[in-house]
């Protein structure tokens, strides 16, 4: 995880190394915390969210269209893409395969319902309820 302006520290003399002390700082306050958060071995198993309803009444196909769309990009906020498909994959796994995907991918759950994640690097990757779960408002197709 790098820090802008951390490859100029030598460049600028007492403020650039400042300025690479602080990231040094930053990065090892991202450790840190990933450290301090239960691991996934402490979580008992992985929930779905409690129960939610989105703004509006939707329909299957709106919710994996938001889902999709979430998919593809969440990547480019941030994070590696490999836990960001593991994420994916393990939403839409049954809670016990999803336990596993999470386990070897080296997530870090901050709670079980996976709406707060870390890798082992310390990134946080945050998922909406719709991408974990079905809302109450939820237009069944007959």
């Amino acid at each position: 995880m790098g820090c802008a302006g951390s490859s100029q520290a030598k460049a600028k003399g007492k403020r650039g190394s400042d300025l690479s002390i602080l990231c040094s700082l930053h990065s090892f306050h991202h450790l840190m915390v990933a450290l301090a958060l239960p691991s996934t071995g402490g979580i008992n198993r992985i929930k779905k969210p409690r129960s939610w309803k989105h703004p509006q009444p939707i329909t299957i196909c709106q919710l994996i269209q938001l889902r999709d769309e979430f998919g593809d990009t969440a990547p480019h906020y941030g994070g590696r893409k490999e836990i960001w498909d593991a994420l994916r994959a393990a939403a839409e796994a049954d809670p016990k395969l999803a336990q596993a995907i999470v386990k070897s991918a080296g997530i870090i759950l901050q709670n079980p319902d996976m709406t707060v994640c870390f890798d082992e690097r310390g990134a946080r990757y945050e998922l909406p309820k719709y991408v974990l779960s079905e809302p109450r408002n939820l237009i069944r197709n007959s």
